[in-house]
């Protein structure tokens, strides 16, 4: 399954980031480093050296994949519209079969952080909210098996 292009402004502003720092700051102190290990002499035992330019090799790495990946994201801000029903950028309230409450924002796959109950827009979860108003009910397919969910609340940050 190909990985959805959408973003919030907030997780685009945030790789934006990431990138002007890797680029601007990080790179030219790791280069630096690894210059001043160089002018040490033998490379091959110095381990400055050949960490920085492990280093070096990561963050152009990231760099390479932030600077594509921010060409094709497209950030999605909050419209009216959506007031009421499911759409990316939501908040979610949920409810279990036992009454248990969570609640989830859906984002982009660039973004998701389980630890903020931020969930991919393309998770198994996501897919079935989306459209979706309060009270209605939704079923979804989980490696434990089929999970039935009740939508208590719908907000979006604006």
């Amino acid at each position: 399954m190909a990985k959805s292009n959408y973003i919030t402004r907030t997780g685009w502003n945030a790789l934006d980031q990431e990138l002007k720092f890797l680029w601007k700051e990080e790179r030219p102190k790791v280069t630096q480093a690894v210059s001043d290990a160089a002018a040490l002499g033998d490379r091959s035992e110095n381990a400055e050296y050949i960490y920085g330019k492990r280093r070096l090799r990561e963050i152009d790495r990231r760099v390479r994949f932030l600077t594509k990946r921010l060409e094709v994201l497209q950030i999605v801000d909050y419209h009216p519209k959506q007031e009421g029903k499911v759409f990316f950028g939501a908040w979610v309230e949920l409810e279990n079969e036992q009454g248990e409450i969570k609640q989830y924002r859906l984002v982009g796959c660039d973004e998701f952080d389980p630890s903020k109950n931020w969930i991919s827009i393309d998770s198994p979860v996501a897919r079935a909210l989306i459209g979706k108003s309060v009270d209605d009910e939704i079923l979804v397919d989980t490696p434990s098996g089929k999970v039935r969910l009740y939508i208590n609340r719908i907000w979006y940050e604006k």
